[in-house]
């Protein structure tokens, strides 16, 4: 009896230090919990090409994945070769990157290249062939490149497994990000095969598929409905659909937004955020629910939204950017009303990041905005770097600094006295 109590409390203590050990990093896309917050304090609000920039590094390629940080390292996507810039070439010549970068120095510490599985799409619009961002659990770094697989890599970048998800490709790309359940490496793989596919995370084998991605271009999202309970969210063409993470099983169906879905789904104590489509609406959903959720779960509905752009949540409120029509939004959570809608003229790709009481918005040409995390709007910077690529990664909060990635690009940005 001894033993066992004390093996049981061998794990919790494993468990509890894996958790400190992932708490300072942002180690998948939109941070811890996908939700695009970060808990850092004295970010910097202004810069310039000359004025708190760390370190500025050019990568070994294009892409619109968004870096993620683990320790004192960086860990990006990109694609060389072919389609860079919509430039001619050979797509034979496509080459695809998984790319670490020292945190503290901008070098480049090594550059895997990946063969892709050709034939690829042969102009991806917007996107190019390297827009998921990694995921990793502090112990190995997971990379999804649609068709070409996802695959498993250690810390010095030696491929361990690679796995097929499907192969038909799209001319928007393919755009969802992996997110990591205990064993499990969970992938919406709308674009290869329509199906959410979840993998062994030791074998790189399938441990089940859930079909019905249908025109889904957004990252899964985990929610927790009670303690050590989790459900799995993710928006399709006409439904907001949950999932038992374990096993693949549809737990709940809500009718959702009638169009291709881009932005991610974000939660708050049991309710899930649901933004997108060209009509642009926003639908708020309780978790828990079994079946058809739509009269008994589904708390309001607003006609706001964005197309490609992820909303933060902040004091009984949500925030964006809609790449639609180029206007910020603060909505109440409590019933779906609009706090304010201001026309910026800038169009942000990127989701939304809120850190230290601001929301920080990465437009795809025209610079960064800053505005005040409050249900009145309030802009408190705008920042522009001279870099003639695109930015559409989502910027991410790394030890007190802030990455950005332009296609071309990583930066570091921090305070400097």
């Amino acid at each position: 009896m001894y033993k066992s109590q004390l093996r049981i409390l061998s794990i919790l203590l494993f468990i509890c230090l894996a958790q400190v050990a992932l708490a300072g990093n942002w180690p998948q896309f939109r941070g811890p919990s996908g939700l695009g917050i970060s808990q850092d304090k004295g970010l910097p609000v202004t810069w310039t090409d000359t004025e708190n920039i760390a370190w500025k590094t050019a990568l070994p390629g294009y892409g619109s994945s968004s870096p993620i940080a683990l320790d004192d390292k960086l860990y990006v996507t990109c694609y060389s070769g072919y389609g860079m810039g919509y430039k001619s070439g050979r797509m034979e010549d496509l080459k695809l990157h998984l790319v670490c970068v020292d945190a503290a120095k901008g070098n480049i510490i090594w550059d895997k290249p990946i063969k892709p599985s050709l034939p690829e799409s042969s102009r991806v619009r917007d996107h190019g062939y390297a827009a998921a961002t990694p995921a990793t659990d502090g112990k190995d770094i997971y990379v999804f490149f649609g068709r070409s697989g996802v695959f498993k890599f250690d810390l010095k970048g030696n491929q361990i497994w690679q796995t097929s998800v499907g192969t038909k490709t799209h001319a928007w790309g393919s755009g969802t990000s992996p997110v990591l359940y205990k064993d499990l490496v969970i992938v919406n793989a709308s674009v290869e095969s329509k199906a959410l596919v979840a993998i062994n995370k030791a074998t790189g084998k399938e441990a089940w598929r859930a079909e019905g991605m249908i025109s889904s271009w957004n990252t899964p999202h985990l929610i927790e409905v009670s303690r050590g309970k989790h459900e799995l969210a993710v928006s399709v063409k006409g439904f907001i659909l949950g999932f038992d993470p374990a096993t693949g099983k549809e737990l709940w169906r809500c009718q959702g937004i009638p169009d291709y879905i881009c932005p991610s789904i974000i939660s708050n104590k049991g309710v899930l955020y649901a933004i997108g489509g060209r009509s642009s609406k926003t639908i708020a959903v309780k978790s828990g629910g079994r079946g058809d959720v739509t009269k008994t779960h589904k708390l309001w509905q607003a006609d706001v939204g964005a197309n490609v752009s992820s909303p933060v949540f902040h004091d009984n409120h949500l925030y964006w950017v809609s790449d639609r029509n180029k206007v910020a939004y603060c909505i109440s959570t409590a019933d779906g009303s609009v706090k304010y809608a201001e026309d910026i003229k800038k169009q942000p790709y990127a989701s939304t990041l809120l850190a230290d009481g601001r929301l920080y918005i990465v437009t795809r040409n025209d610079g960064t905005i800053v505005l005040s995390a409050k249900p009145k709007f309030e802009q408190v910077a705008y920042n522009k770097l001279n870099d003639k690529s695109t930015f559409n990664a989502s910027p991410i909060v790394c030890d007190g600094t802030l990455i950005m990635r332009s296609d071309e690009n990583l930066y570091c940005i921090k305070k400097i006295n």
